[in-house]
């Protein structure tokens, strides 16, 4: 018999994760803006208090989810705290990039740089997994490497900000896959093993005089907020990906990195050339047929469930 009312919880839900997921990714998408708010204040210090308040913040999550002991667990067990410094050291560095590129008007880079993210997480899978790639996801790769290499050869100044972070962030989640971890927590250690370096930077140039915090009571808030731009959409994410199948999730990460392309061409005006509109072409190119694949793939898998289910018994 089927249950009352089940038929419409599970629309409810999926449409939940949806408003998480493109709440999440928006908060991702608009992160250049905040970034550009705070352009008085020098890009360490601004990382620095990113670290500090995300560890304040997702420590009272933590404690609200009782979390304590998966913590506890992962800072005893050596393996797992290694993956955790390894991982820690790679997310430093791309938040610290980023906000470098984005106060130096470089989010052209950075949207390109994420954009690539889902090709690269794919090319590392054939690469470190030994995974097989379906032949659309290899014109997916393809033509990406193929816009990459035309804007490496032709116009390659800052191509490189792109690629550290397409690199330390698809690094990092490849790394994270193999450490037995929620992401909060892992979170949560990552920027408490980040911690002492923020804080002794912070004390050392307030100690020096060239410390932002409390100059400016609105970058003193910004600053405060930094922690929940960082934790909040790593949380809705959490949830959405809870709420809908994870193949639905997957397509909404393109929201961040086409936010940012938005406002570096038409509110900062950033430079946008002819070798860049064939860049993103190819990769925009890429993506689709790369999302049209992965969504086939779903639903063969799905058919493939129900098929045997749907059989009368012998």
């Amino acid at each position: 018999m089927r249950e009352k009312g089940g038929g419409a919880a599970a629309p409810r839900g999926i449409r939940g994760g949806i408003i998480c997921a493109v709440s999440a990714y928006l908060i991702y998408g608009i992160m250049p803006i905040y970034m550009k708010l705070l352009a008085a204040v020098p890009p360490t210090q601004i990382m620095a208090h990113r670290v500090m308040w995300s560890v304040l913040l997702l420590a009272v999550v933590a404690s609200a989810v009782r979390s304590w002991g998966t913590v506890g667990a992962a800072l005893t067990t050596p393996r797992t705290l290694l993956i955790l410094i390894l991982t820690a050291t790679l997310i430093g560095g791309n938040w610290l990039l980023y906000i470098w590129a984005v106060l130096h008007n470089q989010i052209l880079e950075t949207s390109l740089g994420f954009f690539m993210t889902p090709l690269m997480t794919v090319l590392l899978g054939v690469v470190v997994l030994r995974e097989r790639l379906r032949r659309a996801q290899a014109l997916a790769v393809a033509l990406a490497a193929v816009g990459v290499a035309a804007l490496a050869f032709g116009q390659s100044a800052n191509l490189w900000i792109s690629l550290f972070l397409v690199c330390t962030f698809s690094l990092y989640g490849l790394i994270r896959k193999i450490a037995p971890i929620d992401p909060v927590c892992g979170l949560l250690i990552e920027t408490a093993l980040l911690a002492p370096i923020a804080v002794a930077w912070l004390v050392w140039v307030t100690a020096r005089g060239e410390g932002a915090f409390g100059v400016n009571p609105v970058d003193d808030l910004l600053l405060v907020f930094t922690g929940v731009v960082t934790a909040l959409p790593l949380l809705l994410f959490m949830e959405a990906a809870r709420r809908m199948p994870y193949s639905m999730v997957g397509p909404f990460q393109y929201i961040g990195p086409t936010l940012q392309f938005l406002q570096a061409v038409l509110l900062f005006g950033e430079r946008f050339t002819r070798l860049h509109l064939f860049t993103f072409a190819c990769i925009w190119i890429g993506l689709a047929i790369f999302a049209v694949d992965g969504l086939r793939a779903a639903r063969r898998s799905a058919a493939a469930v129900v098929a045997p289910a749907a059989r009368p018994a012998e």
